[in-house]
């Protein structure tokens, strides 16, 4: 049961992560700006 609620989860944020980009170009530049964020931060 644990499994099933993890895949439903997993699914779930991927199709929320994918919906809110319009292309898979779109979804690398959000992923891009993630990594800058975290970059920024850890140089801080």
């Amino acid at each position: 049961m644990k499994r099933y609620v993890a895949l439903l989860f997993i699914a779930m944020f991927s199709i929320a992560a994918l919906s809110g980009c319009n292309t898979v170009k779109g979804f690398g530049k959000d992923v891009q700006k993630v990594g800058e964020k975290v970059e920024d931060a850890s140089g801080k």
